[in-house]
């Protein structure tokens, strides 16, 4: 009877170093599957400009950044006589590349 339960302990060993190889080979499997190929975003630039707009959000004109104050006067030239005012903004618009 002495040799069954060795023999049954030896067999139960063996099966979990089997089981144990098993779970391995799909963790191993599962970390591969898992990998994704990153997208690399397209670098996008962008140049800044202000922008006269009506009360209706409307552009009306733009102007390069280093101009704001002749983007102001143009914005207080369209608000005058009782018209909608205008304000100015900032607008960010994508430089394409050529």
């Amino acid at each position: 009877m002495a040799r069954k339960v060795v023999n049954r302990k030896a067999k139960a060993a063996e099966a979990e170093a089997a089981e144990k190889q098993a779970t391995a080979k799909k963790k191993k499997a599962a970390k591969k599957a898992t990998k994704r190929k990153k997208k690399v975003a397209a670098e996008v630039r962008l140049r800044l400009y202000w922008g006269v707009f009506s009360q209706n959000l409307k552009r009306v004109a733009v102007f390069e950044f280093d101009q704001k104050k002749e983007a102001e006067k143009r914005a207080t030239e369209l608000s005058k006589g009782g018209k909608s005012p205008h304000f100015v903004q900032k607008v960010k618009e994508e430089i394409k590349p050529e």
